[in-house]
């Protein structure tokens, strides 16, 4: 149930950067390496417990706070159930 939740936080994430006002293209290619790690990370059970994982999505919503807040929302919301995943 939790990796069901976090797949669909991930598919917002990629929804909310098809709708967002311009991202610039070193910022969107950012969010989308940031999908990929946790996708992969998601697929290599072992690798879960990586806290450069939780690093990276911590400073994401950090970078996008004051310009993007629906982005840094979901980022927050992804951290949330990676961290209910006991990630």
């Amino acid at each position: 149930m939790p990796t069901q939740r976090l797949q669909e936080e991930l598919q917002a994430l990629r929804d909310q950067l098809e709708r967002q006002p311009p991202l610039n293209t070193e910022e969107r290619e950012s969010l989308q390496a940031l999908i990929k790690d946790i996708e992969m990370q998601m697929a290599t059970e072992e690798a879960l417990a990586d806290e450069t994982l939780t690093d990276s999505i911590n400073l994401a919503v950090e970078r996008f706070e004051a310009s993007h807040p629906m982005l840094a929302g979901t980022l927050r919301s992804i951290m949330q159930s990676l961290a209910n995943m006991g990630i």
